[in-house]
């Protein structure tokens, strides 16, 4: 018969039981099923890194040590110091201008009915291949307004406010009584009177040029006390055809063409020429010079030259953030959908107004969204190259110059495999730092 323990006795705790996979050792396992990934993960990250770094450390030829001369040049180069230049203002605007776009963006289309289409009209542009989108604005920023849709739109806004001349090749013919007078005005050799018809015969603008509102050029006709004249196109196709210095019936007026009286180098009168050509000025004008002010005669706004050395960066830059403000936006818009609506009906009880709604509730909350949508584009713009490489034409490459760009011309343009690695292992010690900053603002979102 069994005895019970005695009192006080303590029962000796049960052997933990061992956990035993039904496939044998789970480190075994875990190694056999990871090995695939750490076999891809070493041949296509750990060994070119590796390589890139020990190649770096080699001239040319890869044959003999070079120590750190690689990377001096990449602070002795000009094209290197370009690059560095242009990829710090990439880093500052792109992705603060492109965050800030898809903030405006995620917010206000919140506020209208169609603000999914529109969200999918501002996010398209992230379907379209970097190659596409650098062509695309490579005819965008065209300096024919005839051809880039920006200086179209540019000029047309210029001429609303400062018209172009009509006559910008315009210039005296034989016959004609005008000379130079410096800065591409032009003056007549003699003082005219009152009562005596003028003729400003010009030359210079292609028929198809002329405008439409240009009729048939007369002879002005003598008014006593004042100064008439007409400036007209003397030139009438055929040979031998026409009379030099006199309005014949196939020859066109210039309209608009402004005339001034010119006395002591004051101007006392002036007048713009009809449709016909013709003139008028006022009794003051007698005794006066004639001068046909350098406006008449401007070269046709054209644009700015958005592609030359000035301007390419900042326009690539707006290419980019043409294509990347939707993948900021619509990442903030989900950030945007779980902020508690509670919190901003509050506030709007408590008398703010949209604006302090939005600066104190709305950005703060989002803080996390945005910080993550800014580090990845920065992450992302210093490995700007195609945009650059298709956008930018040769004459101004080297002003929009970009350390990834310059990476591929170092190693296959110019050869230099050894500076390339350089410029590699550089762009890498750029952006650990910012992937490091936010896998450790990931880790502590976790926590919380």
């Amino acid at each position: 018969m069994a005895t019970a323990p005695a009192a006080g006795t303590a029962k000796a705790p049960a052997a933990p039981r061992e956990r035993r996979s039904v496939t044998g050792s789970r480190t075994g396992v875990a190694v056999l099923f990871l090995l695939p990934a750490l076999v891809l993960l070493g041949a296509l990250v750990v060994y070119p890194i590796g390589y890139s770094l020990l190649r770096s450390l080699y001239d040319r030829s890869g044959d003999s040590f070079a120590g750190f001369d690689n990377y001096r040049a990449l602070f002795t180069d000009d094209g290197i110091r370009t690059a560095l230049r242009n990829n710090v203002v990439w880093v500052v605007f792109a992705p603060t201008v492109a965050t800030a776009l898809g903030l405006v963006f995620a917010v206000l289309t919140e506020r209208v009915r169609w603000g999914t289409a529109f969200k999918l009209v501002v996010f398209m542009p992230m379907a379209i291949s970097m190659l596409a989108a650098g062509i695309i604005f490579r005819l965008v920023y065209d300096q024919d307004p005839d051809k880039g849709v920006a200086n179209a739109v540019w000029v047309g806004v210029h001429d609303t406010f400062a018209q172009s001349s009509a006559f910008p090749r315009a210039h005296p013919g034989r016959a004609s009584p005008l000379e130079p007078a410096g800065g591409g005005a032009f003056v007549t050799r003699k003082p005219v009177r009152a009562g005596t018809p003028v003729a400003l015969p010009l030359v210079g603008v292609a028929p198809d040029r002329m405008p439409d509102d240009a009729a048939r050029a007369v002879a002005a006709r003598a008014e006593p006390g004042k100064v008439t004249g007409t400036a007209w196109q003397d030139f009438t196709r055929g040979r031998g055809v026409g009379t030099l210095g006199a309005p014949d019936p196939a020859e066109l007026g210039y309209p608009g063409m402004r005339i001034e009286a010119v006395k002591d180098g004051r101007v006392v009168a002036s007048a713009k020429a009809a449709a016909d050509g013709t003139f008028t000025l006022p009794a003051a004008a007698d005794g006066a010079l004639l001068r046909l002010p350098a406006a008449n005669f401007a070269e046709p706004y054209n644009g700015l030259d958005w592609l030359g050395p000035s301007l390419v960066t900042p326009a690539i830059v707006g290419s980019y953030i043409w294509m990347w403000a939707g993948f900021a936006m619509v990442l903030i818009a989900a950030g945007l959908a779980g902020i508690p609506r509670d919190l901003l009906e509050a506030a709007r009880v408590d008398g703010a107004n949209e604006w302090q709604v939005f600066r104190r509730i709305t950005v703060p909350l989002l803080a996390p969204v945005l910080a993550v949508v800014a580090v990845t584009l920065m992450i992302n713009v210093l490995k700007v190259f195609d945009l650059v490489f298709i956008i930018a034409p040769g004459s101004s490459q080297d002003d929009a110059n970009v350390l990834a760009l310059e990476l591929y011309r170092k190693g296959f343009s110019e050869d230099q495999p050894g500076i390339a690695s350089a410029i590699a292992v550089f762009l890498l010690l750029l952006v650990v730092p910012v992937m490091w900053f936010n896998v450790r603002r990931l880790r502590r979102e976790v926590r919380r």
